[in-house]
Order: C-alpha cells, then sequence, then structure tokens
C-alpha cells in the first residue's frame, strides 16, 4: 500500500548492455500507467569488458541518462542504483531491496524475478513487449561489434553519440573475438 504523499515508484532491474529503446518504452509504458518514479538497478555492475557485459556500471548509467534527457524527462523522477553480480533466490530480493530506496513493484517478465519478488511481497507488473526482435541486447551488441549502423536505431541519439566516444565498437569487436 502506497502512503499518501509518498510517490508510487516502480524498480526496473536489469544489466542495460546497452540501454536501448526498448528499456525506454518501459519507463514510458509505466509513467503513463501510474508510476510517479522509476529507480533502475543496474545488476552485474563488478562485470564489464565482456562479450556479454561489455560496458562498465558508470557507462551503463550515464546510457540511461543521456536516453531519459533525448526523450525529455526530468531526472528527477528517476533512481540509479548499481548492484554486483549475483545469483537469483529468495534471498537476493531482501539484498536487492537493500540498494534501492522503497518501491511498490518490481517491472519485469522474467518468470524466475517474478516469483522471487512476489514470493516477497513485492508488486510484479509485466510491462508489454516493445520491438523485441530489434530492442534486445545481445542484437544490438552483435551490430555494434559488426559495424552495423543499424544498432544507432535502437539507442537514442546522444546514447549512441555516448557509445562511440568510448569506443564501443572496437571494445565490442575484441570482446566478441575472444567469445
Amino acid at each position: 500500500m502506497v502512503k499518501a504523499g509518498r510517490p508510487r515508484r516502480a524498480l526496473i532491474f536489469g544489466r542495460f548492455q546497452p540501454f536501448h529503446k526498448g528499456h525506454l518504452a518501459i519507463v514510458n509504458w509505466a509513467i503513463n500507467n501510474g508510476f510517479d518514479e522509476i529507480v533502475f538497478l543496474v545488476g552485474m555492475a563488478s562485470e564489464n569488458y565482456t562479450p556479454r557485459n561489455p560496458f562498465t556500471a558508470g557507462e551503463r548509467i550515464e546510457m540511461i541518462r543521456l536516453s531519459l534527457r533525448d526523450e525529455g524527462y526530468s531526472l528527477d523522477k528517476f533512481i540509479t542504483a548499481t548492484i554486483r553480480t549475483l545469483e537469483t533466490s529468495i534471498g537476493s530480493v531482501y539484498y536487492v531491496l537493500s540498494y534501492v530506496p522503497r518501491v511498490d513493484a518490481i517491472l519485469t517478465r522474467n518468470p524466475v524475478i517474478s516469483k522471487i519478488f512476489e514470493d516477497a511481497g513485492i508488486g510484479v507488473v509485466e510491462p508489454p513487449l516493445f520491438n523485441r526482435g530489434e530492442w534486445r541486447g545481445e542484437r544490438i551488441r552483435r551490430l555494434i561489434a559488426a559495424g552495423d549502423p543499424r544498432w544507432i536505431e535502437t539507442v537514442t541519439p546522444s546514447t549512441a553519440e555516448f557509445l562511440l566516444e568510448i569506443g564501443a565498437v572496437e571494445r565490442l569487436r575484441k570482446s566478441l573475438s575472444k567469445d
């Protein structure tokens, strides 16, 4: 139950490798469906420069902020935190929740995450899929590594510029060639 005066807050827990238009579509959907604030929990923050997690936690936070600004949002509606790599269990829910302010619900389509958060008494809201064929982290990382310019359309303009600035194409090429 949300107390009067406290914003209705949703948790989005993900790796955001990279933060793309699918993530942004979930934010827009959540804001349009009664959530006042969004808490992003950047998972696997202790892993970077790998094929699955090429970007650092700081880079992912920067992509989130750039994308939100590109979308015209004031950043005061958003809270960002990071958490190291951990195994999924009911105990990890309490650990996860210790890293973020109070939330009313988690937005997820992952059945395991849904179950453990539900078992811990946290509301679970399943957002719709948004252009999953195009907006999927693994696909975007492969497009970037291949130098295929279609990846630029999967992220906001400022995020694309940022990814180019940090040498994402070369970084992903190198990490995927080791895969």
